[in-house]
């Protein structure tokens, strides 16, 4: 039961990563803290729709 998952900067707004999640375990959106290339530095990516 894992779905595929974009992530998006919060900065930039670009969307930089795939990812998959468990939908059973996880129920809230994902936040990773990520490297941005556009921003070049570490940022919070949260779980776009």
């Amino acid at each position: 039961m894992r779905e595929i998952i974009t992530l998006a900067c919060t900065e930039c707004k670009q969307r930089n990563y795939s990812t998959t999640k468990n939908k059973n375990n996880q129920r809230e959106r994902l936040e990773l803290k990520k490297y941005c290339k556009f921003c070049q530095k570490h940022t919070v990516h949260k779980e776009t729709r």
